[in-house]
């Protein structure tokens, strides 16, 4: 059976984008359901990533998901590649900034393959970035409605 794969992607790899990496696996998990899943997160620019080693998910960011139960132990920030296109069959930003630069780094456009997170859950709207808000609690909130979206998503589609 050939695995669902998906990209999460944020502006670092540090918050947004690992949490709803971990959310995603641990929900798979929890259904039953992980081995039709490859789940991964990267990141659009290099800001997080020194010398080519990533620095890991930020630390509040860990204990936002370590009070859910959710470990992101030994994950790493990422950048990106152009060939991650052809690669996942999903690849899902965190704002409008992030599908930007996807599109710019791909060079493809947003569509059925390139959604933002909240897209699969009705909304329009960015997932709110703790980086900025400091509100890690409100951001795992958007993840997992976002999260929980994408799944009914793939249910409706036939695809889980």
């Amino acid at each position: 059976m050939r695995k669902i794969k998906i990209l999460f992607v944020c502006h670092g790899n540090i918050c947004r984008s690992p949490m709803a990496e971990y959310v995603l696996k641990d929900m798979v998990e929890r259904r039953g359901i992980a081995d039709q899943f490859e789940i991964a997160s990267a990141a659009t620019s290099t800001e997080e990533i020194w010398n080519g080693v990533g620095n890991p998910v930020y630390p509040l960011a860990r204990e936002e998901l370590a009070k859910h139960g959710i470990s992101c132990d030994g994950k790493r920030a990422v950048q990106l590649q152009a060939s991650d296109y052809d690669y996942y069959d999903y690849l899902i930003g965190m704002d409008t900034m992030n599908m930007r630069n996807m599109e710019r780094m791909t060079g493809h456009s947003k569509g059925e393959k390139m959604r933002m997170l909240l897209e699969y859950s009705g909304k329009c709207r960015s997932v709110r970035d703790p980086w900025y808000t400091g509100n890690f609690q409100e951001t795992y909130a958007d993840i997992l409605e976002g999260c929980e979206g994408f799944l009914e998503y793939l249910r409706e589609q036939g695809k889980i």
